[in-house]
């Protein structure tokens, strides 16, 4: 049995993303197409002595404005997942984690989703408590619904609330620059804005991903993908964060092939041509005041152990 474990898992872009309108529960029905990158969350699992489980914040975390960004009481999705796995399996075990953030809070590129992913991975070897991984997305869907794709990585249609997912075989990388903002937005508030948005209109549920951004996805095709990505919960998005508009345009004024909001937001994605055109995309970008600009791609595999 090891006594320590630390696991990995990659934050997401939603390189295309349409939403229905509310369900009953409050949810939304989605047709995803999600992209693992390489900007990653570690989560470190050490044996306790005890049955307790406790996290905290690796001072290496680049992602933290402020520590109140990332709460450590029981509500924490890392405490969560950590003890839905051992309520789940029986263990009696206790954990100490510690979590090294580098994906933006409450940026729209899953985050704390990829927490839980890392978080189950970890705690699931350490415990040797034999899940698959399988089992590990099932118990994460519990959790939110991105925390099956943190585990299973790659590329991958998602459907129903984004927990129905259809793996890609997409070996062609495509490479991003991500331009995480200073502030955050709460997924559920921008969800209810586009509701409010969209409140006299009539909103078909999606069924599925267009053949042709999931083709453009798989054979790296950034001509195509650069017209076919898209984002409904941009017009949310820029409605509660109006200067996020600014950003995207000076995007494509840089030469940003497309500039898409990430999921629910207020990280900006922008598509590049190949890793080199990335790379001068986030020098030019980073020269603003204030401004990040990472330049990442995908796919990458999902939560594993590191």
């Amino acid at each position: 049995m090891r006594d320590a474990v630390t696991a990995r898992a990659p934050g997401k872009i939603n390189v295309h993303l349409r939403v229905g309108p509310p369900r009953p529960d409050g949810y939304h029905d989605v047709a995803s197409l999600y992209l693992a990158v390489d900007l990653y969350e570690d989560v470190s699992a050490a044996l306790r002595e005890d049955d307790g489980i406790t996290v905290r914040l690796d001072e290496d975390s680049t992602a933290v404005r402020d520590p109140e960004d990332f709460p450590l009481g029981p509500d924490n999705l890392v405490i969560r997942a950590a003890t839905l796995l051992a309520r789940h399996t029986g263990t009696e075990r206790g954990v100490d984690l510690t979590v090294t953030k580098r994906v933006p809070i409450a940026g729209g590129m899953g985050g704390g989703s990829a927490d839980a992913a890392a978080t189950l991975v970890a705690c699931n070897a350490l415990w040797e408590t034999g899940l698959n991984r399988e089992q590990l997305c099932e118990l994460g869907s519990q959790l939110g619904a991105d925390v099956p794709f943190a585990i299973t990585g790659g590329a991958a249609v998602g459907l129903g609330v984004g927990d129905r997912l259809s793996p890609l075989l997409a070996r062609e990388r495509t490479h991003w620059v991500v331009l995480p903002a200073s502030y955050g937005l709460s997924t559920p508030q921008v969800f209810a804005q586009l509701d409010a948005l969209r409140a006299d209109r009539d909103v078909d549920t999606p069924t599925e991903v267009d053949s042709a951004v999931v083709h453009a996805l798989v054979h790296g095709d950034t001509d195509a993908l650069a017209r076919l990505a898209a984002n409904d919960l941009a017009p949310a998005a820029l409605s509660l964060a109006p200067e996020l508009g600014a950003v995207l345009d000076e995007a494509r004024t840089a030469g940003a092939l497309a500039a898409i909001v990430s999921g629910s937001g207020p990280t900006a994605a922008l598509l590049a041509a190949d890793p080199v055109h990335a790379e001068e995309l986030a020098v030019q970008l980073a020269d603003a005041p204030g401004v990040a600009a990472l330049p990442v791609h995908g796919p990458v595999r999902g939560a594993a152990l590191i």
